[in-house]
């Protein structure tokens, strides 16, 4: 009975170790500039990961230590800390919401090139974020284009289109035309910002 209880909390060790390396990695090779798609992908979910990875390694120090004492003094302390600071991550997920994917546009003769137009909420104000998407799954990367926060009206993104395989426009409702080229590998040689 006690081998089984060590080998189930060595168990939810690992799936508490595994979590949190799959959130750094994500964290790490995820982001917009030249991101892994798939780990960008795993950073939408981080809180919840962060809930499963204390709800582990509570449940190993629960099941792993011997004497009640020990139980106490290392899992009282992981409870303590862990759980404010998730809920806190937890009510700011839930603030911003997630960022939903408006539109996806293949590049005009390129079928591994495409623009990602996300909207999202910043507080209460509309925002766009912009993206270009290179390759095929799982090494598809990705690229941030552009910026737009609907603070104002004239900032809000009113068009984003491909003008050539290589070449963005995006257009703001206030009448903003942004021109942006995109390098063979994918890099956007900038990234538009319209709005705080």
């Amino acid at each position: 009975m006690k081998s089984h209880r060590r080998i189930t909390a060595l168990a939810l060790l690992a799936v508490a170790a595994a979590l949190v390396a799959a959130a750094l990695a994500a964290y790490f090779w995820g982001g917009s500039d030249g991101g892994l798609i798939v780990l960008s992908q795993v950073r939408g979910h981080v809180v919840t990961m962060g809930w499963l990875a204390l709800v582990a390694l509570i449940g190993a120090v629960l099941l792993g230590a011997r004497k009640p004492a020990t139980r106490l003094a290392v899992g009282l302390p992981l409870a303590v800390l862990g759980i404010p600071v998730l809920s806190i991550a937890t009510l700011l997920a839930m603030l911003t919401g997630g960022d939903a994917r408006t539109q996806d546009l293949a590049s005009p003769g390129r079928d591994d090139r495409r623009l990602v137009i996300e909207r999202g909420l910043a507080g209460i104000d509309p925002v766009w974020t912009v993206y270009v998407h290179q390759g095929s799954w799982p090494r598809e990367r990705r690229w941030a284009v552009g910026y737009f926060n609907g603070d104002a009206t004239d900032n809000e993104l009113r068009e984003a289109v491909w003008t050539a395989p290589d070449r963005i426009r995006l257009t703001t409702s206030g009448g903003a035309v942004h021109e942006v080229t995109v390098a063979p590998g994918g890099r956007p040689d900038q990234v538009v910002s319209a709005g705080g």
